[in-house]
């Protein structure tokens, strides 16, 4: 990695011939995402055209698509599966004020722009942006070239990951596979199929997260709510899941401190199905059986997973639940345009102190924090729990075994029906009074209630922030089921102070059309954050 004084991050590579692009575009193509502007630089004849052409047609994943060089036409458009992609070579602009003359201030926000020639656009660039560079060397070949890839702003990270997967992976023994972006949902992670012949993997990109600005006594909001930073807790947590005799995923390499995982490719099969999705009856009531399985273990508090790296699972303690129940107040009342004083909060969080004692009381086990249709996949050649493969557990917590029942019973993305939700609910009571004679149906049924409201006040929270803070305006959608969930919660009687509150506070949310979730490989492959 060679630092630039302009305060981007660059490398090099050296392409011998036009066969060794394909490698440098499937490295490129996994760190874009959608609106990033990509610029070509280079004289004529260097390859900035063979480049372009054949990242469109890995992002089309069709060899076969026409893509002209736009010289001529100056601008080209094509409508990808993952998003829009904008081909331009300036090389015939007489200066940057041309620009809005070719339609660049109305192309599409979510569009990845393809910019060759962009010294014609001197000065009028945006700070973030990644530029390849390509040098033709005649002297060690007729095709041989010098790439250098550097990252301006906020691609400066990105591009120092660019050349850190790639040694991860060299050195592993998918180094020759084909590499797919699996479009992710709310999380910051990033992830990659990888295909060599008949085998498959996932390469899980996560860099150390940074800690945020102090939001309480201070700390971050992260640190908190025991959000996890790096890649050891999923590392840990898998392993010991797939100990207990759980379908987590083998993790085939790691590299922990630069938060890179290679791990088993668990598959596409979800545990829902439709459009829009509905649960599969069977498949859920396996999804049960998990959770009845897991909690009637003794599971460990910690971890090791190497002779000096282990990892002890955090008590999901009122100091997390409290901030997490907060991000009602903080995002979606403000979605609202509902003012918050400080009295309502004082008010709203001592009902909560009061409401969650009786969870914070009960016999803590592993909660996996996520646990619903993204995160489940469907394995039905494997017997008993483990046809239930278990995804998205960095953030697993120590805590009351009705919040993960209450996660996948009233899924934010999945419209499950409340007589559903009544029956398993009602097997996972009857089989675990049957086995742990200490089991309290009516207690659990309480702390299920409380825990569901919890959860379905954080998501609100998380849903608002989505769309005002990182421009993901498509889990708006997803309110008015997540907010009919919160009713039936608060429906217990032990809620009642609370359902009191929310009533006099908080707005119905309309049912309106919002904007569709991104098109993905596929939704059920993808982990998702609904604790980021």
């Amino acid at each position: 990695m060679l630092p630039i004084t302009s305060g981007g991050s660059s490398y090099s590579v050296t392409l011998q011939s036009e066969e060794d692009i394909p490698r440098l575009v499937m490295d490129i193509a996994a760190a874009l995402d959608p609106g990033d502007l990509v610029t070509l630089s280079g004289d004529l004849g260097a390859g900035k055209t063979t480049f372009a052409r054949a990242l469109i047609r890995f992002l089309a994943d069709n060899p076969d698509i026409p893509v002209p060089s736009p010289t001529f036409t100056l601008m080209q458009s094509y409508e990808l599966p993952p998003y829009p992609v904008v081909h331009a070579d300036l090389y015939r602009l007489e200066g940057p004020g041309e620009l809005a003359e070719l339609g660049f201030d109305d192309l599409p926000k979510n569009a990845v722009v393809l910019l060759e020639w962009p010294d014609r656009a001197a000065g009028f660039l945006p700070p973030d942006r990644l530029d390849i560079a390509f040098t033709l060397s005649p002297l060690s070949g007729p095709e041989h070239r010098n790439v250098r890839v550097t990252g301006y702003g906020r691609f400066a990270a990105r591009a120092e990951r660019i050349p850190a997967i790639r040694r991860f992976l060299d050195a592993s023994h998918f180094a020759q596979a084909q590499r797919r972006r699996i479009q992710g949902d709310a999380s910051t992670r990033s992830y990659e199929r990888l295909t060599l012949g008949e085998h498959s993997a996932i390469l899980m990109n996560a860099p150390r997260k940074p800690d945020g600005p102090p939001v309480r006594d201070g700390k971050p909001y992260s640190q908190i709510a025991h959000l996890a930073e790096d890649v050891v807790p999923f590392v840990a947590v898998a392993n010991g899941l797939r100990q207990l005799g759980f379908s987590a995923p083998q993790i085939y390499e790691a590299e922990l401190a630069d938060g890179l995982l290679l791990i088993e490719d668990l598959g596409p099969d979800p545990v829902v199905s439709g459009d829009p999705p509905s649960p599969i009856p069977e498949r859920y009531a396996a999804a049960v059986d998990v959770l009845i399985t897991l909690h009637d273990q003794k599971v460990p508090a910690g971890v090791r997973i190497a002779p000096n790296v282990a990892h002890r699972l955090p008590a999901y303690d009122e100091d997390a639940m409290l901030i997490e129940v907060e991000l009602l107040l903080d995002w979606y009342l403000p979605h609202h345009r509902m003012p918050v004083t400080e009295d309502m909060r004082a008010h709203y969080v001592s009902l909560w102190h009061e409401a969650l004692q009786v969870a914070l009381d009960s016999q803590p086990t592993w909660v996996m924090r996520d646990f619903h249709s993204p995160n489940l996949i469907w394995l039905p050649e494997r017997k008993g729990i483990a046809r239930v493969g278990l995804l998205d557990f960095q953030d697993a917590l120590l805590g009351p075994a009705a919040y993960d029942l209450a996660s996948l019973l009233q899924d934010a993305r999945v419209d499950v029906p409340e007589l559903m939700e009544v029956e398993l609910l009602g097997n996972y009571v009857k089989q675990r009074s049957a086995v742990d004679a200490d089991f309290d149906p009516a207690g659990f049924i309480r702390i299920y209630a409380t825990m569901a409201a919890q959860r379905a006040s954080k998501i609100l929270g998380i849903f608002a922030r989505l769309n005002k803070r990182d421009g993901k305006p498509q889990y708006l959608r997803h309110i008015p089921r997540v907010w009919g969930y919160l009713q039936r919660s608060l429906a217990h009687p032990s809620l009642e102070a609370l359902k009191d509150w929310y009533t006099e506070h908080v707005p119905v949310p309309e049912a309106q059309p919002q904007p569709e979730e991104p098109a993905t490989e596929s939704a059920a492959a993808v982990p998702e954050a609904g604790n980021a």
